[in-house]
């Protein structure tokens, strides 16, 4: 987040236009290729030279904004193995401003809430501050960034977001549930990569827009699913004791009520769109490198067999797509792949290098699970021979182990339960 990648334009002396004439490396189609094929960040150089955004910066965007106030996250410089996330976090509304008077010390008669702050131990962050709220009443500054460039037709600044942050200002190591990430330094983030953002420089301004996907609409109906079952079977147990299941930035779980609208709202929009793609030509696309079939939904057959590395059963039959070979990324002087690096810092911070190998090699180098570490144990229980833990008679062996509503979740909760769950459900619907 600390600089803009890719600034500079590639220059053509030959046939391809005047002498000195700035020339992108992609075409739009071509850049969109790229971005539903790769499966790993990537840097683009020379796409975004031209756009208006390029000369964004506090200065600038604190007279767009004419003294409008802005929700800054607010946490400690401190070198810590216990993440900083939101819910742990002060917060100020503050204009950007008082933001650059505190961010470079002009004196607390110019800093507004901020002087209840010493810069030197905190940082401040406007995160994820979508720019049609923000610039609601200029949205002709939206036009200003231009993903159209990367092969999205009309998408803006309006589905964008905002990031101001000072020195040291971060976001914890996570994974975006939906999409893949497209930010305004010429990066890509491919969908469910592992990630941490962190301001390097002493005031950064960054921009990014998340692409929606075609398994984004089965995402939400597992995540709805995921949320049922935990706040149903934790609230039933312990209302207050369901905090260690929900993400970190959550305050509290959401009622049954809540959580039966959000389901029914995500498979309603899933079926939504599958009506949509009724009416279409099934057409061959690749996402992330993997050739898929869009088909209409009547004519789908939901897997709702148990996938496995080893062996299928013989009863589960699986549509196989033919695909095409596999296209050579171009990578060079202008798409740059950037790959996971183990630095010394890492064991600076806390982290031990072979526990994120680990993880690394566990999760296939991408996705991981919230409690991947529960959920290997359970497995390794499960291989436990049974007759070990059963006894002849109904009575409790005291030396069983006690099956707890956590022991549960983690099997119930399972990725590939939900997966097949919500595949039931749909075809339910259906």
């Amino acid at each position: 987040m600390a600089t803009v990648v890719g600034a500079s334009g590639a220059r053509d002396g030959g046939g391809g236009g005047g002498e000195g004439e700035l020339i992108k490396p992609f075409t739009p189609e071509k850049a969109k290729e790229i971005i539903m094929s790769l499966q790993q960040p990537a840097v683009f150089c020379n796409m975004v030279f031209d756009w208006p955004a390029q000369h964004w910066n506090v200065t600038y965007l604190s007279k767009l904004l004419c003294g409008k106030q802005i929700r800054f996250r607010m946490g400690m410089k401190k070198t810590d193995t216990v993440p900083q996330f939101e819910t742990m976090c002060s917060y100020v509304d503050a204009t950007l401003e008082e933001f650059l008077a505190w961010s470079c010390d002009r004196g607390v008669n110019h800093a507004g809430p901020f002087t209840h702050y010493d810069n030197s131990k905190f940082w401040a962050y406007a995160d994820y501050k979508y720019l049609a709220s923000v610039f609601e009443d200029n949205t002709d500054v939206l036009q200003n960034v231009v993903w159209s460039d990367f092969g999205f037709p009309g998408r803006n600044g309006r589905e964008s977001t905002l990031w101001i942050g000072s020195l040291g200002a971060n976001t914890p190591c996570h994974l975006d549930c939906y999409g893949c990430n497209l930010v305004f330094q010429v990066l890509f983030v491919p969908r469910h990569w592992w990630h941490y953002v962190e301001s390097i420089d002493p005031i950064t301004v960054s921009i990014n827009s998340w692409i929606e996907l075609e398994e984004d609409h089965q995402a939400r109906v597992e995540e709805a699913i995921t949320r049922m079952i935990v706040c149903a079977l934790k609230g039933a147990e312990d209302p207050t004791d369901t905090k260690a299941w929900l993400n970190p930035t959550e305050v509290e779980g959401t009622s049954h009520e809540i959580n039966c609208q959000y389901l029914n709202g995500a498979i309603s929009a899933y079926l939504e769109h599958s009506k949509v793609a009724e009416t279409l030509t099934p057409t061959e696309f690749k996402i992330n490198g993997k050739h898929r079939v869009k088909s209409p939904l009547k004519k789908r057959k939901l897997d709702v067999c148990t996938r496995s590395k080893e062996k299928k059963s013989p009863n589960c039959t699986l549509a196989t797509v033919t695909a095409k070979p596999e296209e050579k990324i171009p990578f060079g002087l202008d798409l740059i792949p950037v790959s996971p690096s183990l630095q010394d810092e890492s064991s600076e911070r806390g982290i031990d290098e072979s526990d994120i190998k680990d993880v690394v090699k566990e999760s296939g180098g991408r996705e991981g699970n919230l409690n991947c570490a529960r959920e290997q144990l359970v497995m390794n229980q499960a291989e436990m021979p049974l007759a070990d833990n059963v006894v002849s008679d109904s009575t409790t062996c005291p030396s069983q182990p006690f099956i707890s509503t956590d022991d549960l979740l983690d099997c119930l909760v399972d990725p590939k339960v939900i997966h097949l769950v919500a595949q039931l459900l749909l075809q339910k619907r259906t």
